[in-house]
């Protein structure tokens, strides 16, 4: 089970690449909330490695809670790639805990989007760090990510 919320201030849209008046600004945040399951434990190909959450769930979560932002900038034709990632895990996050995502935007440059982020349990930090995307035209990314003959 995943709640997803997330807290809507303003509206950033770009027109022929250009940004239009926005009140986005360094600092302003996003929330992503997800309960911990069985799906978020730590499991490679030889099994299970712990019954609590992975980096790598809390990695996707990270990136998803900075995304939110991105959901709101680009415009029909356009989509986000992430860029960078850096995951810092503090603490275990337990089976049906809930973890709470905090995305806090850094830098808008471009097309580039820079959030900081910290995940909790209570007021337990499990993790922090920086997630990076960039919001390209659909078109582009469909070319760039098109299989390549061999």
């Amino acid at each position: 089970m995943v709640i997803f919320s997330y807290i809507m201030k303003y509206k950033m849209r770009s027109t022929n690449s250009e940004q239009q008046l926005t009140k986005l600004q360094p600092g302003d945040t996003r929330v992503y909330t997800k309960v911990v399951t069985e799906d978020d434990f730590a499991r490679f190909d030889d099994g299970l490695v712990h019954a609590v959450c992975s980096t790598f769930s809390l990695a996707q979560a990270a990136e998803w809670a900075g995304r939110l932002f991105v959901l709101h900038m680009k415009e029909e034709d356009e989509e986000g790639i992430g860029t960078h990632l850096i995951i810092n895990h503090k603490s275990p996050a337990f089976m049906g805990e809930v973890v709470e995502i905090t995305a806090t935007l850094k830098d808008i440059n471009g097309n580039t989007v820079i959030c900081s982020f910290e995940a909790r349990v209570g007021d337990r930090i499990v993790a922090d760090g920086e997630t990076g995307q960039k919001i390209l035209k659909k078109e582009k990314l469909a070319r760039l990510l098109a299989p390549r003959k061999l």
